[in-house]
């Protein structure tokens, strides 16, 4: 009977050192995980700023080729300067211009600009036009971050009339 209650003693369950240990790793596991998720949600709110500026720029870019016998009247605008809108008497590019700084404005964005400019190609008998799009914001550096940087997507397409 004595053999058998050494052999129960020194097998007995786990020691306070070990459950300490386990307690560390799981809180070490915890706190990674807590920080990968910030990390996450700031790269979530990055891509949906980018996905959303990149559609009002394709927007942009879209009525320009709508109204591609006019392209020259899109030259020079920006939104933030009223006094590069379209001349009245192109009245389409007028009213894409009102509409475009109407959707950049309301898109919650701060201190959001968008510019075009127009620039012909090629030989001048084909009347080829490069268009550049850009629009810029400030955006945050990181999901809950404070600090703000910077930011534009440009895009650039040849229009050519049909």
């Amino acid at each position: 009977m004595d053999a058998m209650n050494r052999r129960l003693t020194a097998q007995s369950g786990f020691s306070l050192i070990e459950a300490m240990l386990a307690a560390v790793v799981l809180a070490v596991g915890l706190v990674t995980l807590t920080g990968m998720q910030a990390i996450s949600f700031g790269g979530n709110v990055n891509s949906k700023e980018l996905t959303r500026v990149t559609n009002m720029a394709a927007d942009m870019v879209e009525r320009i080729q709508f109204n591609r016998r006019n392209v020259a009247a899109y030259n020079l605008i920006d939104t933030q300067n009223a006094g590069t809108q379209p001349p009245t008497s192109q009245w389409m590019a007028r009213g894409d211009y009102a509409q475009w700084q109407a959707l950049l404005n309301g898109s919650g964005l701060t201190n959001v600009r968008g510019q075009v400019g127009v620039q012909s190609i090629g030989p001048t008998t084909l009347n080829e036009n490069s268009i550049t799009v850009t629009v810029t914001w400030l955006g945050s550096a990181s999901g809950g971050s404070q600090v703000l940087r910077n930011r534009s997507v440009t895009l650039t397409a040849v229009v050519a009339p049909e």
